[in-house]
């Protein structure tokens, strides 16, 4: 753990850093060691944790129904839980033995970050070639089948069909996540946020976590849960950056000798973003947009050279994944290999443009209003379900219980929605075909088309129960008694199949109000208690549902009040409910994840619909705005849930409710942890393993004599896996030496560097805890190795950051958050060491709290000072 003196023992709290300190006599406590190397770990991932200390009202401000201008409000369990994840730098440590390391690699341009950059683009398209493909055979074969049995009268036999062939790819897809990796579950887009921000996340970075959350995904997706795969595609593509810029894995067992030089912190945490921006680019194809994402909502540190690689990677991406999908429906070949057509690689291809009127901005502002009040309800409900689901499963202390429950939680819902969607469509009558014989003629029923008037009924709508009817054709028109369902045209689809419709242009009147509002609350409550189950989902498509059916009806509503204006009357054509429903869609989209610049552009490379550019773009502010005075955004609020340490890109202090902290008026010292442990260059092997074994401190900062006095000034950091790394070399150990004549990097030869290895002090956890504990023990237990000492001086990082104690503390956050540090170190005007602060006492609960302690502090001696007066 990365804080100083927070959950520690007792009798090590705040101690001094000399030799006289109780660590250097006492025995080891025995704890178990973690693959942390500290004595606890991080929640496992199937653990389900419920804060019994959680006594917050339904609408308690500061917990789920809190303005994102407000700090998320911990409870005392769920800063235990905090406190347990590692953090993690972002720049690796520079240290001689790096140094070292670093001069024995090629020296080259960065052709080979090229390379790499494509391989992942690459990997990333062909994965999400293949996601799409399994999912269109899995939901084509279901839905065919489903129509020829309805078509024959079978509705009761259709909805067996439909139920049984969903369970069953269903149960294969909740019961990998959960009993083979349940860190596969969900879109993984919240841990994959805190982990490019710093905080160390179990397993989402594992080859074993890639496969259960590709094949749960296609099952899930496929067999017709309300939810979509681009969460889950922008995962798997950020663990296509993890593991192949590595060339190596601890699960497989294996390190390749090849890009040994990208084996670094700095240049995996790159790929991994570029990895999920291949993953959005692929997803919807949108290589711009998957750039922007990237940078907007995954990654915390950016430069302008990385803008450059990522965008090269989005772009390789999306022509796999286009390239392949340009020949292959549903695995069949189609021929055309490699002629992109619109209606394939644009997603949700809107094919006739209307020009915009001003007057199109005021339905537009009501759209942003309803995008940030749904969103901000959607994630409100998002949360206390989940909530409810931790608070249930907890009370269950058998673990195949909790299994057996995780599995029927998705069923259940996969129950609730077939039923649904095979039987609501029965309760709503069959609809004509409709349109407008010559240019400006009355709307006219029974009629399929007139070629001079463009306003039409889909050929692809669900007929359902309708009877078949007849079509003919007469003078340029078509005309036909044949109707179809409304519903069943939005439920018996694939999610992305219905949002086509949503998006149709000149499609006035297919759909009517009851048959919008009825699946927008159907499939509103269904995508919000899906999401969150132990499934491999996303919620992109639901999101664009959503917001394209009440988009849908504000359109609607100008036509029932105004009239049909097709493509014809150009200056009123912008009433259009198809152009509406992307409106919508947009700002539901951005009222949910509070994204803007990249979600414009996704939206604009989805649809290729660059007239409604600024309608868009007035929708998804207006709906930002709107939804963060309720709620934060939901990957952030997730983060909250699940308690994973996050620095905000802005902290935002209050005291009280309304008083805004200025952070410049406060110094570091105001929030840092006191009296650190330090360590010096050369220290007792004994001495160290009592260290790790009796504290949880994440690091430790080196101390050395100054040249003119006997003091001790800062010299640099070490980590405790580094640490215990070097306590495993015993050939490193020295007899007793004078610990106050301290060596000067410059000192140290080649011969001293070469002890341990750049690469093996690389370590993220420890292969095997259980012998590191016994090791450290008997270092503590065995008296020899009290005269025993080890060097640390080329293991030190060296350029550690350091600031001043009367240092600002807003721009303390800024340096911490922008160089992503995990340590920062405080001295004062001599050098010496005087506090340290970590990541979670920079988060914004945390700075509350200790302000809010001071300022009190200070007004209680105001008023003293004032009555002694």
């Amino acid at each position: 753990m990365d804080q100083q003196n927070d959950q520690i023992n007792d009798t090590v709290d705040a101690p001094q850093a000399d030799n006289d300190h109780p660590l250097r006599h006492r025995p080891a406590v025995k704890k178990r060691l973690a693959k942390y190397g500290a004595t606890f770990e991080p929640p496992r991932d199937d653990a389900i944790i419920y804060p019994d200390d959680d006594s917050h009202s339904f609408f308690a401000k500061g917990r789920d129904f809190e303005s994102a201008y407000v700090n998320h409000k911990y409870t005392d369990k769920e800063k235990e839980i905090l406190g347990t994840y590692e953090s993690l730098d972002y720049l690796p440590s520079q240290s001689l033995v790096y140094r070292h390391w670093l001069k024995r690699q090629p020296r080259r341009l960065d052709w080979d970050r090229w390379i790499m950059m494509g391989l992942i683009g690459f990997t990333v398209g062909f994965i999400g070639f293949l996601l799409h493909q399994i999912i269109d055979v899995i939901a084509e074969a279901k839905w065919d089948k489903a129509r020829d049995l309805i078509k024959a009268g079978e509705l009761v036999i259709a909805w067996l069909w439909v139920t049984g062939y969903s369970l069953l790819f269903l149960l294969a897809s909740s019961g990998m996540v959960v009993f083979l990796r349940p860190s596969a579950g969900g879109s993984g887009i919240p841990e994959l946020i805190g982990f490019l921000n710093g905080t160390v996340v179990r397993h989402i970075f594992n080859i074993k976590t890639m496969i259960v959350k590709f094949f749960s995904c296609c099952f899930a997706v496929g067999c017709g849960m309300p939810i979509g795969p681009e969460g889950p595609m922008i995962h798997l593509g950020s663990l296509v950056g993890a593991g192949m810029s590595q060339f190596k894995s601890d699960t497989l067992r294996f390190r390749l000798p090849f890009f040994e030089r990208f084996r670094n912190s700095e240049d995996r945490r790159n790929f991994i973003s570029a990895g999920a921006a291949a993953g959005v680019a692929s997803a919807f194809g949108a290589p711009v947009g998957g750039l922007l994402f990237s940078m907007e909502e995954v990654s915390s540190f950016w430069n302008m050279k990385l803008s450059w690689q990522i965008f090269f990677c989005s772009m390789v991406s999306t022509f796999t994944t286009d390239l392949f999908n340009s020949a292959f429906k549903a695995f069949k070949y189609q021929g055309d290999f490699g002629l992109f057509k619109t209606d394939k690689y644009i997603l949700f291809q809107v094919k006739n443009g209307i020009a915009v009127n001003i007057l199109a901005f005021i339905p537009t502002v009501v759209l942003g209003v309803l995008g940030g009040t749904l969103g901000a309800l959607f994630t409100f409900v998002n949360l206390k379900i989940a909530r409810s689901r931790k608070k249930i499963l907890s009370k269950i202390t058998q673990p195949w219980k909790q299994q057996l429950l995780r599995i029927s939680e998705p069923a259940l819902i996969l129950l609730l929605f077939s039923t649904m969607s095979v039987f609501i469509p029965k309760a709503f009558p069959c609809s004509k075909y409709t349109c407008i014989h010559g240019v400006n003629g009355q709307v006219s029923p029974n009629c399929l088309s007139d070629k001079q008037n463009p306003l039409h009924i889909e050929k692809t709508v669900e007929q359902y129960t309708c009877p078949d009817g007849v079509t003919i054709t007469y003078n340029n028109s078509s005309f036909t008694n044949k109707t179809f369902n409304q519903v069943a045209t939005l439920l018996f689809v694939t999610g992305e199949q219905a949002i086509h419709h949503l998006f149709s242009r000149n499609t006035h009147l297919e759909f009517d109000y009851p048959a919008l509002v009825t699946v927008l609350v159907v499939y509103f409550f269904m995508a919000c208690w899906a999401s969150g189950t132990s499934i491999s989902s996303g919620l992109v498509v639901p999101m664009l549902f959503i917001g394209g059916l009440y988009g849908r009806i504000v359109g609607r509503a100008m036509v029932s009040f105004f009239g049909v204006f097709t493509e014809n009357e150009s200056y009123w054509s912008w009433m259009d409910p198809g152009a509406f429903a992307l409106i919508g869609a947009a700002s539901f989209f951005g009222g949910v994840s509070r994204l803007t610049m990249s979600l414009t552009v996704i939206m604009m490379e989805i649809t290729n619909d660059i007239q409604f550019l600024l309608p868009i773009m007035v929708a998804i502010m207006v709906a930002k705005w709107v939804g963060d005075f309720v709620t934060h955004p939901l990957y952030h609020a997730l983060l909250e849930l699940k308690c994973i340490p996050f620095l905000d890109s802005e902290p935002v202090v209050f005291h009280g409710d309304t008083s805004l902290i200025n952070l410049e008026l406060y110094s570091a010292h105001h929030v840092m942890r006191k009296d650190p442990i330090t360590l010096h260059q050369k220290e007792p092997v004994q001495y160290i393993a009592n260290l790790l074994l009796n504290t949880t401190h994440g690091g430790f900062p080196v101390v050395k004599m100054s040249k003119n006095s006997e003091d001790q000034i800062f010299y640099g950091l070490i980590t405790r896996l580094e640490l215990t790394v070097l306590l495993k070399h015993e050939d490193m150990f020295e007899a007793l030496v004078d610990t106050r004549n301290d060596s000067p990097a410059s000192a140290v030869d080649d011969t001293e560097v070469t002890h341990v290895d750049y690469q093996q002090l690389t370590l993220d956890k420890l292969s095997n805890p259980a012998n590191i504990q016994e090791m450290l023990q008997l270092y503590c237990d065995d008296s020899k190795y009290k005269d025993l000492y080890i060097n640390l001086l080329p293991y030190v990082n060296h350029s550690a950051v350091t600031i001043p104690d009367h240092f600002s503390l807003h721009r303390t956050y800024i340096i911490f958050r922008t160089l992503g540090l995990r340590h920062l170190t405080v001295v004062d005007e001599n050098n010496h060491v005087v506090g340290i602060i970590t990541r979670k006492d920079l988060m914004g609960f945390s700075l509350e709290e200790k302000l809010n302690e001071f300022i009190a502090r200070d007004e209680e001696r105001s008023t003293e000072m004032r009555l002694d007066i």
